[in-house]
C-alpha cells in the first residue's frame, strides 16, 4: 500500500448528502491492493448496506475522532480514476450543483474484468511520435501553431471545402485542420482530446488523423463500440504515452497524459447537449479542464455558437483568422416563387441548375425531416397546423385524402387556424422519402440516394446522383457536390425554440461546406438577416447580433439559467433562498407533470458559484427531511428537488 492507512472514498450514489469524501480504515488484508483511483466497496452505516465507491486518495490520518469503518473490498486491479479526471469531475459537479459520482459515470466506462487483466498483462506499443512539418491547414502565418504552444483558448472558422487526403479519401477541410493541430501537439509528446458531435464527424476526423500520425497513437471512444472495446480504449488513455483521443461529448473527461490540446468541432450541435445528470455541456467542461491543465483549447466550426461569440466578446477566447479561402456561392431564392411542375417545391432557377449539375456529379438536396407524409401549416400566417383534439401536427397521408393528425388520426374536417382564423392549409415540409420519390420521377436517368437517421450514408462517389438527406445526415461527396439545394427552410424556422435560427444557420452552413468550389448553393424560401449571413458567409456577425438581442432580454447565454423542479412548496423555498443573492431573479413557477412545479432562476455568471451552493443546500434539505408515516395511508415517495443549470430544454 502507498500513501497512508486511511482511504478517502467517494460513494457512488445519486443522493446529494453523500456527495463528499468519507474516511475508511484500510484493513491489513487489503494493504497490498489499495491505490488511489481504484474502485472499492464500502459499508454504509444505514441498514448495513454495502456500496460501490472510488478511492480518491490515501492519507495517514483522519479528522474524524471516532472509530472508522473498514474498506469492504477492492474491486478494480488497475487505478481507473486519475487525479486530473477527479479534479475535473469535482469542479464540473460544483458548477452545476450536481454529484461528482454522476460525472464519473460519464467519464469512466463500465468495467470488464477480462479486458482489464489482459491490458495489465500486455505491453502495448503506442507507435512513433510524428515530426512537426507542414503548417496547419487553413490558418495564416503559423497563428494556430503559436496558440497551441502558448496554451491559448481559440475560435477558428474552418475552411468550408472538402479536401482530398493523400490516401485518396475526401474529408471536410475542418477535419484536416484538427488532425494537423493534434499532430503538432503530439510531436511535442503531449496528448489531445478531439470532441465531435456524432460518428459521421468522427469517421472524417479519424481518416484525417490516420493520414498524419501513427494509427497506434489514436484512441477512438464512442457509443458505437462494444463495451469491452470502449473500456480497452479508456485503459489505453490512462497510460503514460501521449495519445490523441477522438470521440463524442464524454471524451472531454477522458484521461490523457500531459494534455496539450482540447479541440471541439461544432459545439452548437444539439448532440453536444449532455442529457445525463448533472447535464454539463462539454464546452463548459472543456473550459474548466483547460484552466486546470494549461492545455490549449480550440473551438472550430463554420457557424460559431452564440456561447462562443460571447466568450470572444469578453476576451476569454481569441478569434483566429483563417486563410482567405473561397467561400460557398450561396443564392437565396426567397423571391423566386415560380416552381417547375413535379420539382418538389424547387424554384425554377435552382431546378434548372440542379438538372445541369446532375449531369456532371452528385447534387445534394437537404430536407427538414424523414418520411413520406407532408406536414401542414396555415396558408395565411404560416403557423403549424395542429389537431384540435390533441395538439398533434396535421399532415396529408401518403395515399392522399383529407389531412389527419399524426398522433391520434383525427380528420381535420372544418379546421380553422387559432391564430388568424384562416381555413386553408399548405404543405410546408415534405419528408425525405417523398422528396426522393418525386425527384426520382423528375430525373428518370439519375441515381437517387436517400440518407437519414434510419438509412445513414456516410459517403457518395463523384458519379452523377441526387442525394436527398435530412439535416445533419448529409454524406460527404468525393470532390464535393456540384450543387446543393437547401429546402424546407421556412418549416425549420417554425420550430419553437430560442435557438431555432442559430440551429438553422449552422445546419445550412455545414451543408453548404460540402459543395465543390465554385458550385452553387440554393437557400429556398428564406430571406432576411439569416439569408444575408449565409450568402455573405458572415455567420459570426449574425451570432453577435443575436447575442446583443438576448443580452437586452436577459436570455442565455447573456445570463445563466437554472431550472428548479419540485413540489410547489419546495420550489418556493428554493426560489426564496436563491433570490437573496444579488442580481438573481426568478420566472414562474409553472405547473409541470406529476403535480410538480418548475421555476427558472436567472443570474449573472459571477453569481454562479453562490447560486449553485444555495440550490445544492436546498437539494440536501429536501432529500434529508424526515417524513412521518400516517396510519392507514400508503408511504409517500421521497420528495425531490431537481436542478438543471444551463438547461437546453428551456425555450
Amino acid at each position: 500500500m502507498t500513501g497512508g492507512s486511511v482511504a478517502r472514498v467517494l460513494v457512488d450514489s445519486p443522493l446529494p448528502q453523500l456527495d463528499q469524501l468519507f474516511d475508511y480504515r484500510v484493513p491489513d488484508r487489503l494493504r497490498d491492493q489499495v491505490k488511489a483511483g481504484v474502485r472499492v466497496r464500502v459499508p454504509l452505516r444505514s441498514g448495513g448496506r454495502i456500496a460501490n465507491g472510488w478511492l480518491v486518495e490515501l492519507v495517514e490520518s483522519s479528522e474524524f475522532e471516532g472509530r472508522l469503518s473498514e474498506l469492504e473490498d477492492v474491486v478494480s486491479e488497475v487505478p481507473l480514476l486519475v487525479p486530473e479526471v477527479w479534479a475535473l469531475a469535482r469542479a464540473v459537479a460544483d458548477r452545476a450543483a450536481g454529484n461528482a459520482s454522476d460525472v464519473l459515470r460519464l467519464a469512466v466506462p463500465s468495467r470488464y474484468v477480462r479486458v482489464e487483466r489482459s491490458w495489465a498483462a500486455a505491453a502495448p506499443d503506442p507507435g512513433a511520435l510524428p515530426q512537426a512539418s507542414a503548417p496547419i491547414h487553413g490558418a495564416d502565418d503559423g497563428r494556430l501553431e503559436r496558440g497551441l504552444r502558448a496554451g491559448e483558448r481559440m475560435w477558428f472558422s474552418a475552411d468550408p471545402r472538402p479536401v482530398r487526403l493523400d490516401s485518396g479519401v475526401w474529408v471536410g477541410a475542418w477535419a484536416l485542420t484538427l488532425a494537423q493541430a493534434a499532430a503538432r501537439v503530439l510531436a511535442d509528446d503531449r496528448s489531445s482530446l478531439l470532441i465531435v458531435p456524432d460518428y459521421r464527424d468522427q469517421e472524417q476526423l479519424q481518416s484525417a488523423l490516420e493520414a498524419v500520425v501513427d494509427a497506434r497513437r489514436i484512441i477512438r471512444t464512442d457509443a458505437r463500440q462494444t463495451g469491452g472495446a470502449r473500456f480497452r480504449s479508456f485503459l489505453d488513455a490512462t497510460g503514460d504515452a501521449a495519445r490523441i483521443v477522438v470521440g463524442n461529448r464524454s471524451t472531454v473527461y477522458a484521461p490523457a497524459a500531459r494534455l496539450g490540446l482540447i479541440a471541439m468541432w461544432d459545439d452548437g450541435d444539439s448532440l453536444m447537449n449532455e442529457p445525463l445528470a448533472p447535464g454539463v455541456h462539454p464546452r463548459d467542461a472543456a473550459l474548466i479542464r483547460t484552466e486546470q491543465s494549461g492545455a490549449a483549447l480550440l473551438f472550430a466550426g463554420h457557424a460559431p455558437s452564440v456561447e462562443v461569440v460571447r466568450l470572444v466578446e469578453i476576451g476569454w477566447v481569441v478569434e483566429v483568422t483563417g486563410t482567405r479561402h473561397a467561400r460557398p456561392r450561396v443564392i437565396a431564392t426567397e423571391n423566386q416563387f415560380s416552381q417547375e411542375p413535379g420539382s418538389a417545391r424547387i424554384p425554377s432557377a435552382a431546378w434548372r441548375q440542379a438538372q445541369e449539375a446532375a449531369r456532371h456529379g452528385p447534387v445534394l438536396v437537404q430536407v427538414a425531416r424523414p418520411g413520406n407524409t407532408p406536414l401542414l401549416a396555415c396558408d395565411r400566417c404560416r403557423e403549424p397546423a395542429r389537431c384540435a383534439a390533441c395538439g398533434g401536427g396535421l399532415a396529408i397521408p401518403r395515399e392522399g385524402g383529407v389531412a389527419r393528425c399524426l398522433l391520434c388520426g383525427t380528420a381535420a374536417n372544418g379546421w380553422a387556424c387559432p391564430t388568424c382564423e384562416g381555413t386553408r392549409l399548405r404543405a410546408v415540409t415534405i419528408g425525405a422519402s417523398r422528396t426522393a420519390d418525386e425527384l426520382g420521377r423528375a430525373f428518370p436517368n439519375t441515381r437517387v440516394v436517400l440518407s437519414d437517421g434510419e438509412k445513414p450514408v456516410l459517403r457518395v462517389g463523384a458519379d452523377p446522383a441526387l442525394v436527398v438527406a435530412t439535416r445533419g445526415a448529409e454524406p460527404i461527396a468525393d470532390g464535393g457536390y456540384r450543387a446543393v439545394l437547401l429546402l424546407d427552410g421556412e418549416r425549420m424556422l417554425l420550430r419553437e425554440s430560442l435557438r431555432v435560427a442559430e440551429d438553422c444557420l449552422r445546419w445550412w452552413s455545414n451543408a453548404a461546406a460540402l459543395v465543390a468550389p465554385g458550385s452553387p448553393v440554393f437557400l429556398v424560401g428564406v430571406g432576411g438577416a439569416l439569408a444575408t449571413a449565409l450568402t455573405t458567409w458572415r455567420q459570426g456577425d449574425w451570432a453577435a447580433s443575436e447575442l446583443a438581442s438576448r443580452r437586452a432580454l436577459r436570455f442565455p447565454p447573456a445570463v445563466r439559467v437554472a431550472s428548479v423542479t419540485a413540489s410547489a412548496a419546495n420550489v418556493a423555498s428554493a426560489v426564496t433562498a436563491v433570490t437573496a443573492v444579488p442580481g438573481v431573479d426568478a420566472l414562474g413557477p409553472t405547473p409541470v407533470d406529476d403535480g410538480l412545479s418548475r421555476a427558472l432562476v436567472r443570474f449573472d455568471y459571477a453569481a454562479g458559484a453562490r447560486v449553485a451552493r444555495e440550490l445544492r443546500a436546498e437539494m440536501i434539505r429536501v432529500a434529508t427531511e424526515r417524513r412521518r408515516p400516517v396510519s392507514g395511508r400508503p408511504v409517500r415517495r421521497p420528495a425531490v428537488l431537481r436542478v438543471r443549470f444551463d438547461d437546453p430544454d428551456v425555450p
